[in-house]
């Protein structure tokens, strides 16, 4: 899902599921490497939870909102907030750890009662 300064607060910060957002730049190579595992991923994910792309340079306010100072960066949203953030390029296994890990803490009692 190709996010945006516009879409961002409807389609991340108001989703049902978790949501990873891979924040990235069009000259930034070790964001070019990760294309093919996000992709992956957000299909192997699907139901579970949300994975989109925000490139930076045509989103600044979000950008700028949270703070991305070094890319890939990587946010992991639930209900609106921040669960979990990571930065540079990742193995898929790597990423699938993440993704696992905030899903595992989304499930308990803290999450789960929100």
């Amino acid at each position: 899902m190709i996010l945006t300064d516009k879409n961002f607060e409807e389609e991340v910060l108001k989703s049902d599921l978790p949501f990873l957002v891979d924040f990235w730049a069009s000259w930034c190579i070790p964001c070019k490497v990760m294309d093919p595992i996000i992709e992956k991923l957000e299909k192997e994910y699907q139901g579970k939870m949300k994975i989109g792309q925000m490139n930076v340079d045509r989103n600044p306010s979000t950008a700028a909102r949270y703070h991305i100072k070094g890319l890939p960066t990587y946010i992991i949203f639930y209900k609106g907030e921040i669960i979990h953030r990571d930065i540079a390029a990742k193995s898929e296994r790597q990423m699938r750890q993440m993704i696992e890990e905030a899903l595992r803490k989304i499930k308990s009692p803290v999450y789960a009662s929100t």
